[in-house]
């Protein structure tokens, strides 16, 4: 017993020794502006991806969900590995594929042993290099498509958020979906495919990020080998400049009183990636706290809004957020109610809003921070999380932010900092709402715009 204890003593370390001991990221920039960078330790295995500045925010209305579309048809086969060979091979690896599209970026990476790193960098060039997109297994993935996009139609929380997305960025590119619409899913060509990834996937557009059992010289090698050759810019000689996207304070109301529960989204706009506000907001979405009925704690719980929920049983679940993009953002919560309970719910959830605006105390500060702070550690856990930490960072901020930086960005916010931050996003401003389900009950937009505020005697 006395060795066991000896040994898991000596297994462990302190939370500063854990933010001194994360290796150094390593950057690298080619000759034709890929970014190459990685973290090194002792894992046995690996993860190496690509983060693309690609994605929905860069389509237009007729274009909308291409991004989404050649994301599926990448792992259909390429130039050199027809039909379904570049799934065998991965498998043949013992590797595990995966990939995302959002709004701002496009992911590709994978999983597997370190001593296969350099097989994975080539199978991931040829993937954004030479990607087949053979008609056949276009119109077979446009079914694929259609389908998943009449499964994500039942998730009522992700409708609601895409809802949120429409009114709060109307008429511009935030406002669309990363899916693109069903009309666009069946009338794309492989034209519309072709002319995506030929404008888009190029070298100064993207992050070869890695993490795990490798060698940052070794990585760049084998980047340079298969990947030099990439162009720089596409055929038209230019790459499509964001276009900015103005916040609007509206609403979009989807009643069905056929639905059990209402879903509501309420948001103001929130700072883009780089702005330093942040910090303190995530600091005030860890005081309002996340709950849900399945949760432990009941009454006991250290958010104000879960006890209230709680105790008066005013929603089933509700979350806040703070998405941010290139440069704006949605800074908000979301819950899922009965039809009963909206107003009560919405005026406890604004009255906590102007709680942070006004009267955050100190005691709730540093408990929020605690949470960041283990949250963040969570991000060390595997491989994947941290090369996606990597790939995300050098899109956003041009670098790996450490962090030891963030712990102390986080060490520095306090209960003032907290209220000065938040009157300036949320006080007295008109919020972006939406609104899914039997949803009668929600106050009209100019009700609850008025409790954005309090007047004070």
């Amino acid at each position: 017993a006395a060795l066991l204890t000896l040994t898991r003593k000596r297994g462990a370390a302190t939370y500063a020794q854990t933010l001194q001991n994360i290796p150094e990221t390593q950057v690298t920039t080619l000759e034709n502006g890929l970014r190459v960078a990685s973290e090194e330790s002792n894992q046995p295995t690996c993860t190496v991806g690509l983060w693309i500045e690609a994605g929905s925010r860069y389509e237009d209305a007729k274009t909308n969900g291409a991004g989404f579309f050649v994301e599926h048809m990448a792992f259909k086969g390429t130039k050199k590995r027809p039909g379904s060979a570049f799934e065998k091979e991965v498998e043949s690896l013992g590797a595990h594929l995966n990939g995302y599209t959002s709004r701002e970026q496009t992911a590709f990476y994978i999983k597997a042993l370190s001593k296969d790193m350099p097989k994975v960098v080539e199978l991931l060039s040829d993937l954004v290099q030479n990607c087949a997109l053979e008609d056949s297994q276009i119109e077979r993935e446009r079914g694929v498509i259609l389908q998943e996009l009449k499964e994500m139609d039942s998730s009522l929380a992700d409708v609601t958020l895409d809802y949120l997305h429409a009114t709060a960025y109307q008429g511009t590119a935030l406002a669309r979906t990363v899916e693109g619409t069903t009309e666009n899913i069946k009338r794309l060509t492989r034209a519309d495919l072709a002319s995506y990834v030929d404008t888009h996937f190029k070298a100064p557009r993207m992050v070869l990020a890695a993490a795990g059992g490798i060698s940052h010289r070794e990585l760049v090698d084998a980047a340079k080998q298969h990947f030099t050759g990439m162009p720089v810019t596409s055929k038209e000689g230019s790459v499509p400049a964001l276009t900015p996207c103005r916040f609007t304070g509206s609403e979009i109301r989807a009643r069905d009183d056929a639905l059990p529960l209402a879903h509501i989204a309420l948001a103001v706009e929130g700072p883009g990636w780089a702005d330093p506000d942040n910090v303190v907001l995530n600091v005030a979405n860890a005081i309002i706290g996340r709950y849900d009925r399945t949760f432990g704690g009941g009454k006991n719980q250290s958010s104000r809004l879960a006890t209230l929920a709680m105790e008066h049983n005013l929603c089933h679940s509700f979350e806040p957020f703070n998405t941010s993009y290139s440069d704006t953002g949605l800074f908000g919560f979301h819950f899922v109610s009965d039809p009963l309970s909206i107003d009560d719910m919405m005026f406890c959830a604004q009255g906590e809003w102007m709680r942070l605006c006004t009267s955050t105390t100190e005691s709730e500060v540093t408990r929020a921070k605690n949470y960041l702070r283990n949250a963040m550690v969570a991000q060390l856990d595997g491989t994947t999380r941290v090369c996606e930490s990597i790939g995300s960072h050098l899109l956003h901020y041009g670098r790996r932010i450490p962090l030891e930086e963030w712990d102390a960005r986080i060490s520095a916010v306090d209960a003032r900092m907290v209220r000065d931050v938040c009157s300036k996003y949320i006080y007295d401003k008109c919020p972006a709402i939406a609104a899914v389900g039997p949803i009668e009950q929600l106050f009209d937009y100019n009700r609850i715009r008025s409790a954005m505020y309090w007047i004070r005697l």
